[in-house]
């Protein structure tokens, strides 16, 4: 068994100075840990995989292709491998726990 901590995973991140941690990579998935301050732009560009988004905290929106939806605690979202998505007007810091199918890169 793989278990962890979501403070324990926060803490190694920040110590890391990146805004994502991967802490799980298996043959058919990836898992990490993806941290936006409040204000920050996200810089992300689409990914070859599958991803689904679990919010752990925080406030945004994201916009995923065409569709703007308002996240919080608790929000899941779906994105497809290679539809262009960002998260913004991010009004608390945002920890999002991220699982790509197939791991990525």
């Amino acid at each position: 068994m793989k278990a962890f901590r979501l403070d324990e995973l926060e803490a190694e991140r920040a110590a890391n100075d990146g805004a994502y941690l991967q802490f799980l990579r298996e043959r058919n998935m990836s898992v990490g840990l993806y941290a936006l301050d409040a204000g920050q732009l996200d810089p992300q560009q689409p990914h070859r995989q599958d991803e689904v988004y679990l919010v752990v905290s925080g406030r945004a929106a994201i916009t995923v292709g065409e569709e703007t939806t308002e996240v919080a605690r608790g929000s899941v979202v779906y994105v497809p491998a290679g539809t262009p998505h960002k998260f913004h007007h991010i009004s608390e810091d945002l920890r999002v726990m991220v699982v790509f199918s197939p791991p990525e890169g």
